[in-house]
């Protein structure tokens, strides 16, 4: 297969391993990508992803196995909108959004294939807003260069005036904005909460837009991001906040460390280590591939002097506001002592949940389903937060049991 976008030597030396272990363990071998990819969805895409997990035995066949279950999808929903079944309509929309996005994720280049999915997902996902239970609209999102950032904003079902809270919700590496609300029983718009969901600098949809990452560019997103959401009739200035996942642990810190209209940060599956020599060095190397792609640098040595200058030291003294971090104990993508560290710098009230035997995707360990839930726990605090309830600044370690035991930070 022709690749025109970078290449690393990890990457190149060991596709033939890397194709082994897809063969061997599936599709979610790095982390468990079939899992958060289906549960926006709900449990008619289990099928969807039954036959995807018996597809995918090597990296080559990702792309195509979610663009045959996307094109299916969008069939049935425009079949369904036809007879105006627009409720199943609805839903086959957003799954194919979903799906698309899923295939673009193995390309590491902006050519013809990854537009094109780029261009399916939105018709789908626009699609699906048209016929929502609730207001949904693309949005565009400033910044100072003249870029825009692609989003899209949610407003909570029934909403007809008044002013709400919203969360700003930033992806990982290898997640994109439309899957960051639930297709049902979303749990910050059934919160009563509004939703800006947004690709940032260098995620998803933004490179191939040819809006790349870098610190810079991430110290303006959460000040874009802001004033965007300052303007809308709809919003609560006072009660903005951030949520962000994976990689979006960082992005978020770093948007939230310079911009203090965000009054609450929720973080999880943490991406804290300064440099990131564990993601990029040690685990599978297609997020070195990835991240470079998402920095717009094809050359390995080039990247590895800008991942040097990726750190929250520095930024994150700067946060005043609120701060949740959900954490596995055996993170193996992130080394906890960093995050640890991190919160220790942070200048407001902090909560950090420590899920034991969870790996670095928080969940599916008995600590996570006997103890808090670890997406209802950001869901509740981060509403609790924005409302202006106090809390002390402690860390939570979630046993095996479900026991939670509270020590003083």
């Amino acid at each position: 297969m022709s690749h025109g976008g970078p290449t690393t030597r990890r990457f190149t030396e060991q596709r033939w391993l890397l194709d082994n272990v897809i063969r061997s363990v599936g599709v979610d071998w790095d982390q468990p990508r079939s899992i958060y990819l289906s549960t926006p969805m709900g449990p008619e895409a289990n099928a969807d992803f039954a036959g995807i997990r018996q597809r995918i035995t090597k990296l080559a066949d990702a792309s195509p196995a979610f663009e045959a279950v996307a094109r299916r999808r969008e069939a049935r929903a425009e079949a369904a909108e036809k007879e105006q079944h627009l409720v199943t309509a609805r839903d086959n929309y957003f799954m194919a959004a979903i799906h698309w996005g899923a295939a673009q994720w193995p390309i590491d280049e902006n050519n013809e294939q990854n537009r094109t999915y780029n261009t399916k997902k939105r018709e789908c996902y626009a699609s699906f807003a048209r016929l929502a239970d609730h207001h949904v609209e693309a949005a565009w999102i400033p910044l100072p260069n003249g870029q825009r950032l692609p989003a899209w904003f949610h407003l909570p079902p029934g909403h007809r005036d008044g002013r709400v809270p919203v969360v700003i919700s930033v992806p990982g590496m290898d997640s994109f904005k439309e899957m960051s609300v639930a297709l049902n029983g979303d749990r910050w718009l059934s919160r009563g909460m509004a939703v800006l969901a947004l690709d940032g600098p260098g995620q998803y949809e933004s490179p191939v837009l040819e809006i790349y990452f870098s610190m810079d560019a991430w110290i303006e997103t959460g000040k874009a991001a802001a004033e965007w959401l300052r303007g809308r009739a709809e919003i609560d200035p006072d009660r903005i906040g951030l949520t962000g996942n994976s990689f979006g642990s960082f992005f978020g810190t770093i948007a939230a460390a310079h911009e203090p209209r965000i009054r609450a940060v929720s973080v999880s599956a943490v991406c804290h280590e300064p440099g990131f020599h564990t993601i990029f060095e040690e685990a599978s190397p297609t997020f070195k591939m990835r991240f470079m792609y998402m920095s717009g640098i094809t050359d390995e040595g080039k990247f590895d002097e800008l991942r040097k200058t990726m750190t929250w030291e520095g930024h994150a003294d700067k946060i005043r506001a609120p701060y949740l971090c959900l954490a596995g104990e055996a993170e193996e993508l992130s080394p906890l002592v960093h995050t640890e560290r991190l919160m220790k710098t942070l200048g407001g009230p902090m909560r950090l949940v420590v899920y034991q035997d969870s790996r670095y995707s928080v969940g599916n360990v008995p600590a996570a389903n006997l103890g808090p839930f670890p997406p209802v726990l950001a869901a509740d605090w981060m509403i609790d937060s924005l409302s202006g309830k106090a809390f002390p600044s402690e860390k939570w370690y979630v046993e095996a049991s479900g026991r939670v035991v509270k020590s003083p930070l």
